[in-house]
């Protein structure tokens, strides 16, 4: 079978091949396995790590609390970011509650539900936070792209307000909260490693960095990082899987 690539992912390879090079370079320079490890040595760290028992307790236990804490800012998003689109003054109540959550730092929201919650609470509490300002907000300018004349022509025809939402706002807003989720998600998954960096959780790969940071182990902590990252990747794709998907199905 032949595999063809697109001048795009060419480039995106490149891309990825010019920050191994990077990498290896100052490697080279620094020369301490306590500074930069060695690009190798890392990946075969992640190959140990993929190869370890105890490997997907670790990282499902992660992916558990960023699916729960995006799943509950999700319905929350989708929920408030409706009404709020629909009614002008519910949005200006909403707005500075929005504008607060986004402007607070991660790391004061972290410590305050340090205090609030257990160690496995709070990663999945981060999570919601951090990623329902954007799916509310980007549900809200959903709302309003609707044409106000397509909304009217239902009302005429007395259309029932569930059966407008159902039918008319939500496909219309189907594109923003696909984008919504996507930038979610990426902040999301940030904040949950650092939500278990600081909570230390019994499992979760915020808490083998930490773990392996005590002990200068640094090429487990970019072993880490790197896994986290194709985590991310993951979500990321699936979410752009479901983006094209639905697209295919409104045509």
């Amino acid at each position: 079978m032949k595999i063809s690539f697109t001048k795009k992912q060419y480039i995106s390879f490149l891309s990825v091949g010019i920050m191994l090079v990077i990498w290896k370079i100052l490697a080279i320079r620094f020369d301490s396995e306590f500074i930069i490890p060695h690009p190798e040595v890392t990946f075969l760290t992640v190959l140990k790590i993929f190869g370890d028992s105890g490997f997907i307790l670790v990282a499902g236990t992660t992916i558990l609390r960023g699916v729960t804490g995006f799943v509950i800012s999700g319905i929350l998003g989708m929920g408030i970011g409706i009404l709020a689109g629909i009614s002008t003054n519910f949005n200006a109540f909403l707005n500075p509650m929005l504008v607060t959550i986004r402007s607070t730092p991660v790391i004061a929201l972290i410590l305050l539900a340090l205090i609030w919650f257990s160690p496995d609470s709070v990663p999945v509490f981060i999570a919601m936070l951090t990623m329902f300002p954007f799916i509310c907000t980007n549900v809200i300018d959903g709302i309003r792209s609707v044409d106000p004349a397509l909304v009217e022509m239902a009302r005429f025809y007395r259309v029932g307000s569930w059966r407008i939402i159902r039918e008319v706002y939500i496909p219309a807003t189907m594109p923003f909260i696909i984008s919504g989720a996507s930038s979610a998600m990426g902040i999301g998954w940030r904040a949950i490693i650092i939500g278990e960096v600081l909570s230390q959780p019994q499992y979760g790969i915020g808490t083998k960095m930490q773990s392996a940071q005590t002990f200068l182990n640094v090429e487990a902590v970019i072993a880490w990082t790197l896994i986290a990252v194709l985590i991310s990747y993951a979500f990321e794709k699936l979410i752009r899987w479901s983006e094209r998907k639905i697209v295919t199905w409104r045509v």
